[in-house]
């Protein structure tokens, strides 16, 4: 089951907020936990419900750790749970991967394990390490398994992110939280869930057919043309731009409607004047926890700027694994290592990472910004190819120097490029110059922060605010109905692109 699906909308949601009001009105904290517990497990078992199993008995695993870690504090026992919930990971997710490249450097021809990936393994796997660890260095006392358990399946959550962290919702799981605000939480949570279901339905999947023409023809052609390249790199880029807000915004949403404030996850990354900054912004939950759990951990900048710049190569090249099981994710994680050792290095040397102080304040910021995203556009070809020779058939046409295409091949991507590069224009100012979702209810306490500077200090006199209002209220509804008459005239619904890791 998606957000964006008529059965969560019509049938779920409902369902679950009508037993949450019923259970809060005789004020049932534990009844309150155990309902959402079960209607987590029935929404992610809509999916396959053969890996309940799997999600249930990873989060028993994991408690009876944390029970033994409360008491003992052994490193043992940490590296066994680590290593246990990595194992699984590995398994269901690199298996195939593993057999394949030892058959391809080998000459042998074993046969691929052919086992499907559980949906969210990447994310419920990350939280329980997290909680392990923060057991061990002794942040947390004991929970109880309830709390626990709804820590980890938590559904707004559960599928695609954030990852949040014990620290993040375990204290919001109690009665007052439950109770309070109820017309402001349902008012604030509607809102985010229609920015969401809109960015989703409308702006993220109105581009996906430039994106398959063009990224299709790139893995079955020997050529594409410069303009058909460039088309094809800005609309993924929008694509998962909105794609990945989207699904964030939903999230934080239905979240906020049972009064749970999730962490920030996304706050214009596209706006960003360094690589630096755009990991500041763009999946902030897993930039936050490969930081804490394995950037650190690995010694981070303490050991001087050589061992730096290999935590950092080392830590990037694993987070673009952790998004699939393929070397292009890897060289896509290798590239944004890349991309953050040259920005340190320029930052020591000049002092500055965002902009060359020579240049006008306002010229240096527009090429700084310009600058990033070249980059980041760049490292999404190889993100959404399905080969390297895919990703260099995007990448030779995008310099203006690849294989022209046979005329027949041509005419499917050059109809139309007036109205499409138009399209690709109106979205890039929605995301350029436009507020996010976060500043629009920053009035209303949308996320936690946690000291997040580019969310306190960003945009503090913006006039675009959301606050209870006729005029707001028929905005939503508007973006609602045009959101559903879209989702009505799909053939089939469209997955978030995260949800394939």
């Amino acid at each position: 089951m998606v957000f964006s699906s008529l059965e969560f909308i019509y049938l779920f949601l409902p369902v679950t907020l009508a037993g949450f009001f019923i259970l809060r009105s005789v004020n049932s904290e534990r009844g309150i936990i155990a309902w959402l517990i079960a209607a987590s497990l029935f929404f992610y078992g809509w999916w396959n419900p053969w890996y309940l199993a799997l999600l249930i008995g990873s989060v028993l695993f994991n408690y009876g750790l944390h029970r033994i870690l409360v008491q003992l504090k052994d490193r043992w026992v940490l590296g066994l749970g680590i290593a246990a919930n990595l194992l699984v990971l590995g398994y269901y997710k690199y298996a195939d991967f593993f057999i394949a490249n030892v058959n391809s450097l080998t000459g042998l021809d074993y046969a691929l394990a052919g086992v499907a990936l559980p949906l969210a393994i990447s994310f419920f796997t990350f939280q329980q390490i997290s909680f392990l660890y923060d057991t061990y260095r002794g942040e947390l006392a004991e929970c109880d398994f309830p709390k626990y358990a709804l820590f980890i399946v938590f559904f707004p959550q559960l599928i695609a992110g954030p990852i949040v962290l014990q620290k993040d919702t375990i204290p919001q799981f109690n009665l007052s939280v439950f109770k309070n605000r109820i017309g402001v939480n349902l008012s604030v949570g509607l809102t985010l869930f229609v920015i969401g279901l809109f960015k989703k339905i409308v702006l993220a999947d109105g581009v996906v057919p430039y994106v398959s023409t063009v990224f299709g023809l790139a893995e079955t052609t020997e050529g594409v043309p410069v303009e058909a390249a460039w088309i094809g790199a800005l609309a993924y880029t929008l694509q998962i731009y909105f794609d990945f807000s989207g699904y964030c915004d939903m999230a934080l949403g239905v979240a906020r409607m049972f009064g749970i404030r999730l962490p920030i996850n996304f706050n214009s990354p596209y706006k960003s004047k360094s690589i630096i900054e755009f990991w500041r912004r763009w999946h902030i939950t897993l930039s936050r926890f490969l930081r804490d759990y394995l950037y650190i951990p690995l010694g981070g900048s303490r050991r001087g700027a050589g061992r730096r710049h290999l935590n950092l190569m080392a830590t990037m090249a694993l987070g673009g694994l952790w998004h699939g099981a393929s070397w292009t994710f890897v060289v896509w994680g290798v590239l944004h290592g890349t991309y953050l050792v040259v920005n340190h290095t320029w930052s020591r040397l000049s002092g500055n990472y965002s902009k060359p102080t020579w240049l006008p304040s306002w010229l240096g910021s527009g090429l700084a910004q310009t600058l990033t995203l070249l980059a980041v556009v760049v490292a999404w070809v190889f993100f959404r190819a399905e080969t390297f020779g895919g990703a260099n058939s995007i990448l030779v046409g995008m310099a203006g120097v690849s294989q022209p295409l046979e005329p027949k091949l041509w005419e499917s991507v050059s109809q139309n490029t007036f109205t499409i590069w138009l399209h690709l224009a109106a979205l890039s100012a929605v995301v350029l110059l436009m507020p996010n979702s976060i500043e629009i209810a920053r009035r209303y306490g949308p996320v936690l922060v946690e000291g997040t500077e580019t969310i306190k200090n960003a945009n503090v006199t913006m006039p675009v605010a959301w606050r209870p209002s006729p005029a707001w209220s028929a905005t939503m509804g508007l973006a609602f109905f045009v959101a559903l008459v879209q989702l009505y005239r799909m053939e089939d619904i469209t997955e978030f692109i995260y949800f394939n890791f």
